[in-house]
C-alpha cells in the first residue's frame, strides 16, 4: 500500500502541470441588462502534448464552444481550436507561448489488467484533481446507448480510477507518470455520459490512437481514417437460431458499399466475418476496432462464411476521405 501511495504522490507532482482545465463559454442574453455576455456553459480537461502550446482534449468538451479558455498553472488563456475529429471524439487546441510543460508519452500496448493507473483532470471544475485505480479491462467497446454524438469508440482502456464529468480530455497515466490514454467516457447507473455519478467504470482512448489523430490534426488540420465500406451486425446464439445461420458468433454484413474496398474485394451482404488476420471475430465492434487500428492501404486477410462455405478474402483498406 505504501509503495502505491508513494507512486501516486510522485506521479501527481510530475503530471499535474501538463493537465489543464478547459472552460467552454457561449454568448447568452442577459435579461437584466438587456445586453449579451459570455457565460461558462461547461468544462473539461486537456493535456499539453507539445511545448509550443498544442493541447489534446475531447471533441465533446468543446463541441458547442464560442470561446475556449484554458487554465495553465494559475493563468487563464484563450485557446484556438486547431481541428476536431468527431468520429473519435478528439480535438486539438492551441495556446500562445512556448516552453509549456509537456506530458511524457507512454504506451498502452503492454498494459495489463490490474496495473496501477492514475487519472488527472478537472471533475466538476475542480482542476488538478488526482485519482488512482487500476486497469480494469482492455479493448472495451461501450454500447451505442452510452456514446455521445457521432463518436465510435473501440479498444478503450477501462479503469476504476474515479472519473466524473469534467475529467473528459484529461490524462490517464501509468505508475511512471507516462500518458497511456485520454479519459473520455463514464458508465453510470443511469447509463448516460455526463451523469454526475461515478460508478467506478471509466474509459480512456489509448495513447497510440490519440497521438495518431493529434499529429494528423496539427500537420494537416484534418484526420483520415482507414475505410472498408461495410455495416455489421453481431451474430450471437439467438440471432443464429432465428435466421438459421451457419455460425453462432461473428460479424454479419448488413450492407456492403459496391464501390468500396469491401465491395471491390468481393464481400457481399449476408457474409459473416469470423476472422481477420488470424484474430477471431465474434462481434461487429471487433471489425471496427481492427479497421481503426490499421492503416490506409493496408491489406487485411478475412475469413468469411458465406452460406455453408468458408472463404478467404483479402481487402485493401481505403481512406474515408474518398467518400466525403
Amino acid at each position: 500500500m505504501g509503495a502505491s501511495v508513494d507512486a501516486a504522490v510522485a506521479v501527481a507532482s510530475k503530471v499535474t502541470p501538463s493537465v489543464v482545465n478547459v472552460a467552454v463559454q457561449q454568448t447568452v442574453f442577459d435579461p437584466f441588462s438587456g445586453g449579451i455576455r459570455q457565460r461558462e456553459v461547461g468544462n473539461g480537461s486537456g493535456v499539453i502534448v507539445r511545448e509550443d502550446g498544442y493541447i489534446v482534449t475531447n471533441y465533446h468538451v468543446i463541441a458547442n464552444a464560442e470561446r475556449v479558455i484554458v487554465t495553465i498553472g494559475v493563468q487563464d488563456v484563450d485557446a484556438t481550436v486547431v481541428g476536431v475529429d468527431p468520429s473519435t471524439d478528439l480535438a486539438v487546441l492551441k495556446v500562445p507561448g512556448t516552453g509549456h510543460p509537456v506530458i511524457e508519452f507512454g504506451s498502452s500496448a503492454e498494459l495489463s489488467v490490474g496495473q496501477l493507473v492514475i487519472a488527472v483532470g478537472s471533475p466538476f471544475g475542480l482542476d488538478k484533481t488526482v485519482t488512482a485505480g487500476i486497469v480494469s479491462a482492455l479493448q472495451r467497446t461501450p454500447d451505442g446507448e452510452s456514446v455521445p454524438g457521432a463518436a465510435r469508440y473501440t479498444n478503450l482502456i477501462q479503469t476504476d480510477a474515479a472519473i466524473n464529468p469534467g475529467n473528459s480530455g484529461g490524462a490517464l497515466v501509468d505508475a511512471s507518470g507516462a500518458l497511456i490514454g485520454i479519459n473520455t467516457l463514464i458508465q453510470s447507473p443511469a447509463g448516460a455520459v455526463g451523469t454526475p455519478q461515478s460508478a467506478g467504470i471509466g474509459f480512456a482512448i489509448p495513447v497510440e490512437f490519440v497521438r495518431n489523430v493529434v499529429d494528423q490534426i496539427i500537420e494537416t488540420g484534418t484526420v483520415v481514417h482507414p475505410y472498408m465500406g461495410i455495416t455489421t451486425l453481431t451474430v450471437d446464439r439467438q440471432l443464429a437460431t432465428q435466421f438459421d445461420l451457419p455460425v453462432q458468433a461473428g460479424a454479419l454484413l448488413q450492407f456492403v458499399d459496391p464501390g468500396s474496398p469491401a465491395g471491390q474485394a468481393g464481400l457481399r451482404r449476408g457474409d459473416i466475418i469470423v476472422e481477420i488476420d488470424g484474430r477471431e471475430i465474434t462481434r461487429g465492434e471487433e471489425v471496427v476496432a481492427v479497421i481503426r487500428s490499421s492503416e490506409v492501404g493496408q491489406t487485411l486477410a478475412l475469413k468469411v462464411v458465406r452460406a455453408d462455405t468458408e472463404r478467404d478474402i483479402e481487402v485493401t483498406l481505403g481512406s474515408d476521405r474518398d467518400r466525403r
